[in-house]
Formats: structure tokens, C-alpha cells, sequence
């Protein structure tokens, strides 16, 4: 098999893996990897900034692995839809001697529409927010010199709001708020290859994130996910990616959690493009299409979550 078939032949393997964040009221972001050390595009070091924005509208109930009507299956409040349109900034540091110090900051646009079923009456809920989300900071520690194999040890901080309320002063559940007023742990291992003559490149990365610290009877679940990825320059300045993105969420526990309608798992495919621009600067652009998706109850999923965003190196 030649170079270039291979390289097709382990684009098309990534294709099978992928995967979002996964909530009652769909209240999420988009998973993709944008750090472009880790695509092989960067890995000198220096400092990165990265600033991406996700449009995900998710208007499809499920329940288990299937898709269901509004109300379909009776519930105390039914879940309609939730429009997220979140721009996430990151900044990525890498050092001469392979380690590396990471921060991502996200701005959260989200509306959202539920039904409360309450004594026999249909009440109509809105909820329009945007606030600052939950920071995450995480230190990248190379694991075998230049192996490409480093782990990751970071945490996420409760920097988002968990009482945001609607018109009529009612607060929204703790899954649709900006943060989750939780500090979690994230431990994870990564792998990027190293560059070579070839044109193709590729990643992998596994994290594990797990609530410490807890605010107001709320903790969420924990949280596994598995990343791949493929990058194949078709020219000095354009590439071609896939991403695989795999996650496992336990459902949420606490007397202000919903443990029947959260956690499942999910696998989504992510076809993208990158452009370089002057050597610095990477402009790209994916779509993730759902794969499989098995809820735990009743949870709001999407059919197409839309991600475009730029990196610059200083």
C-alpha cells in the first residue's frame, strides 16, 4: 500500500469515533479539538491562541437511543429545544522542554424552551442567557522525550453563574446554567505524531473529569472522553481533518440534579477543513453529524452542531 493510500485508509478509520457533551436540557459544547499542537500543525514552542465559535441547536428528544416526540414520554417538564451559539476562547503555551500550560475561557449564548406540565396545565418556559461559562487551566507534561505521548493534569473552575433566571424570576435547571458551580479534576493522556516527510498526521487523547468540589446539592457526573483525529495537508496551506470524539457521562447526582434524564453516551463523526494564512495563522471549520447516541431518560440532542474558529501563534 502506498504512503498516500495509507494515509486516505487511516483518515476513514477516524471516521468510526466521535462525540458532544451531552445534558437534559442540551446545554452544551461542541467537542472538537482545535489545538493545532496536537493536529501536528504547531509544536514548536511558543504561545498559542485559539478563539472558535459552536452552533449547535438541539431539537431532537431522545430517550435511550431512540427519537421521540415532544412529551412523548411523560415527564414533569418537557424539554423542547435549546439553542447554544458559545465562543470559547483558549491560550496554549509551549515550552523548550516539551511542557505546556493551557487555558480556556467561554462566553455562553443560550436559549432555551420547556413545557411544565403542572397539574394538568402546559406551561410554556424561556430562558435567554449569556454569561461567562466554566474556565479550565490544565498542564501538558511530556511523558517520553520526543515520543509525542504527554499527560495532561488540569482543572475545571467554577467561574460561571448557577442562578441565572428567566423573565419571570424563575431559575433555570442546573444543567442549562453557565457554569456548574462544581471544581472538577481532568487527568488525561495525550499523543501527537511527530512531524515527518509525510503529509498525514494524527492524534489521540483521553481525559477523565471528576467533581471535588460541589455547590448547592448539585454535582455533576463524571465525565470520560476519547478523541482522534487525522490531518492530511493537501497543500503547503490546506488541510484536510477528521476528529473522533467518544463520551461516557455518569448521570448527575443531588437534590437539585435530574440523575433520571442525565448521562448516556455519545459518538459523532467531524469533517473539517483548515486554511494556514501567513504561516501564523490557522483558519478552520467543522460540522459534527451524530453517529449513535443512547441517553439515559429523556435528553435533547442535535442532528448537526456547526464549529468555525482561528489560531494564531506569537
Amino acid at each position: 500500500m502506498s504512503p498516500c493510500s495509507r494515509s486516505v485508509l487511516a483518515m476513514l478509520l477516524t471516521l468510526l469515533t466521535t462525540a458532544p457533551a451531552i445534558a437534559s436540557c442540551g446545554a452544551t459544547f461542541c467537542t472538537l479539538n482545535s489545538d493545532w499542537r496536537a493536529l501536528g500543525a504547531w509544536v514548536e514552542p511558543g504561545l498559542q491562541a485559539d478563539l472558535r465559535y459552536d452552533f449547535i441547536d438541539q431539537d431532537r428528544p431522545y430517550a435511550g437511543s431512540k427519537r421521540v416526540a415532544i412529551g412523548e414520554v411523560h415527564r414533569h417538564h418537557d424539554e423542547v429545544r435549546t439553542l447554544n451559539r458559545n465562543v470559547q476562547l483558549g491560550l496554549d503555551y509551549n515550552f523548550e522542554n516539551g511542557w505546556g500550560l493551557g487555558m480556556q475561557l467561554p462566553w455562553v449564548t443560550r436559549n432555551h424552551d420547556h413545557i411544565h406540565n403542572h397539574h394538568g396545565e402546559q406551561i410554556f418556559d424561556h430562558w435567554d442567557i449569556a454569561d461567562i461559562g466554566d474556565a479550565r487551566i490544565n498542564l501538558r507534561l511530556p511523558l517520553v522525550k520526543d515520543s509525542g505521548f504527554s499527560l495532561n493534569l488540569g482543572l475545571k473552575l467554577p467561574t460561571g453563574k448557577t442562578n441565572v433566571a428567566n423573565s419571570d424570576g424563575e431559575v433555570a435547571e442546573r444543567t442549562l446554567q453557565p457554569g456548574s458551580g462544581s471544581t472538577d479534576t481532568i487527568l488525561g493522556i495525550n499523543y501527537h505524531s511527530r512531524p515527518s516527510a509525510s503529509a498525514f498526521s494524527w492524534f489521540g487523547q483521553s481525559s477523565w473529569q471528576h467533581a471535588v468540589t460541589t455547590h448547592d446539592n448539585y454535582k455533576p457526573g463524571d465525565r470520560f472522553t476519547l478523541d482522534v483525529g487525522g490531518r492530511y495537508a493537501f497543500s503547503r496551506d490546506l488541510s484536510g481533518i477528521v476528529q473522533a470524539n467518544f463520551q461516557l457521562r455518569a448521570h448527575d447526582t443531588g437534590s437539585n440534579a435530574e440523575p433520571k434524564d442525565t448521562g448516556g453516551r455519545v459518538l459523532y463523526i467531524s469533517p473539517g477543513m483548515a486554511y494556514a494564512v501567513g504561516g501564523s495563522t490557522q483558519i478552520y471549520g467543522f460540522v459534527q453529524l451524530p453517529v449513535s447516541t443512547d441517553v439515559r431518560g429523556v435528553q435533547l440532542t442535535t442532528g448537526k452542531s456547526i464549529s468555525v474558529g482561528f489560531s494564531q501563534r506569537f
